[in-house]
């Protein structure tokens, strides 16, 4: 068969809803080869046919090289990594096969006790299966003309590696595994993979985290919004997973709220990542983008859909929605007039469940991009249900860049947020500040 862009073609049938074909493509082989944006996807993440019955059942394994590793006397540093596809979930109760990579650290785990685990959430890297976070750690810069992939989340990673905390990245549903598309800021689909992750690092052959190990989880941006849906569904969907602290990042918890933030800001995409996956998880709402969308509007889509940020901020920074319209009104109003597209982005609110183990929320108080005022929401919703929540507004000027004011806290809070998780990961007690919260920002 000849190369193609599975991605590609699986927008375009769910945007234009031109046929009845499935959403998702057949399994591929390596023989079926798989290419986006110039990259061959390894045939690694070309899931099987079948997949097993629990979920957390590692499908395959094998070694994964890392990009950035230094020699020493114990072992390479930060450690060793191994690419892993596992059995998950997904938010219509199929079963889906996620990809990602569990690294054991040459670093003692000092804080006595188990080695712990922490379950790493990346933040939003794209929709093309070349932008998974996995292949970010064998390729930590990849340009080839086509495409831009950074692997930022390896800074996050390899900090957690030198406190001697093993580390489990998931790539989520269909960033990487070829057979679908990614559903971008899906709450069930993201919590699933992560808590799913945990289970697959700790049957990992030759591994060192046990069931015993405590577990932390660990993400911002797209990432905080799938740690925090992690927290809150871990009782129902994984009480196997007892989890010892949740770091939560910016995350998008009312994605209405941060629709109408993204429109016409540097990322801008991200609102095709979001339509995408929408369009994947629920085929019902088709109708609806068909409605809608203009030619402009169905060809973004689809390019998109095997876009990395890098691609992104590029291709389509600073558009609007309007132009992507048959009647010029922008997502949110379209949204906002449309009772099935309300109810699904109702379906998609973190906030209604109390999550378990103590949770830290941070914001960047000038965050416009992932609005500040709708993170914070959500620790004032866990707190009205009695969770154990730390609440951090970073406090930064705000710039007139909404990507910058994003991304800053990510980076000035980073070391404060692993610190506080691996206080968690080795026993040590936290109080919740939720008192203190109506006179914080």
């Amino acid at each position: 068969m000849p190369a193609r862009r599975k991605l590609l073609a699986a927008a375009v049938t769910a945007v234009a809803c031109l046929t009845d074909q499935a959403l998702t493509a057949t399994a591929a082989t390596a023989a079926d080869e798989v290419v986006s944006r110039g990259v061959t996807i390894p045939a690694f993440y070309h899931p099987p046919s079948t997949l097993p019955a629990a979920n957390g059942t590692l499908v395959r394994s094998e070694p994964l090289p890392l990009a950035l590793s230094l020699p020493s006397l114990h072992g390479p540093l930060p450690g060793t990594a191994t690419r892993l596809m596992y059995k998950s979930t997904d938010s219509n109760g199929e079963p889906v096969a996620v990809t990602g990579a569990y690294l054991e650290p040459t670093a003692r785990w000092k804080g006595g006790g188990p080695r712990p685990l922490v379950a790493l959430a990346p933040g939003t890297l794209g929709q093309g299966d070349q932008c998974a976070a996995s292949m970010g750690l064998e390729h930590p810069l990849s340009f080839n003309g086509q495409t831009v992939s950074v692997g930022y989340e390896d800074l996050s990673i390899y900090r957690l590696l030198a406190k001697g905390a093993a580390v489990v990245v998931t790539d989520y549903a269909g960033l990487g595994a070829t057979d679908r598309l990614h559903t971008y800021v899906d709450r069930v689909d993201e919590a699933h993979a992560v808590l799913d992750a945990v289970r697959a690092a700790r049957s990992l052959g030759g591994a060192s985290v046990t069931a015993d190990s405590p577990v932390g989880l660990f993400g911002y941006s797209q990432g905080g919004g799938a740690t925090a849906a992690a927290a809150e569904l871990q009782a129902s969907y994984a009480p196997d997973v007892t989890l010892a602290g949740t770091y939560a990042g910016a995350p998008p918890a009312d994605l209405a709220a941060v629709t109408e933030a993204i429109d016409g800001s540097e990322l801008a995409g991200a609102l095709g990542w979001s339509l995408n996956g929408f369009l994947q998880s629920d085929p019902e709402l088709k109708p609806i983008a068909e409605a809608h969308l203009n030619t402009a509007g169905k060809a973004a889509l689809a390019d998109l859909s095997t876009m990395c940020v890098g691609d992104a901020l590029f291709g389509y920074g600073y558009t609007r929605s309007t132009r992507w319209t048959t009647d010029g009104r922008s997502l949110s109003e379209i949204i906002a007039a449309t009772p099935e597209l309300r109810t699904f982005l109702d379906g998609q609110r973190i906030g209604r469940l109390k999550p378990s183990g103590p949770v830290r929320l941070a914001t960047g108080v000038s965050d416009n991009l992932v609005p500040h005022g709708q993170s914070r929401d959500l620790a004032v919703d866990w707190c009205r249900k009695g969770a154990d929540v730390t609440y951090k507004p970073v406090v930064l000027p705000g710039v007139g860049s909404a990507l910058l004011n994003h991304f800053a806290p990510l980076l000035t809070d980073q070391g404060n947020a692993i610190d506080w998780l691996t206080d968690r990961l080795a026993g040590e007690p936290t109080t919740s500040n939720c008192r203190t919260l109506p006179v914080q920002p």
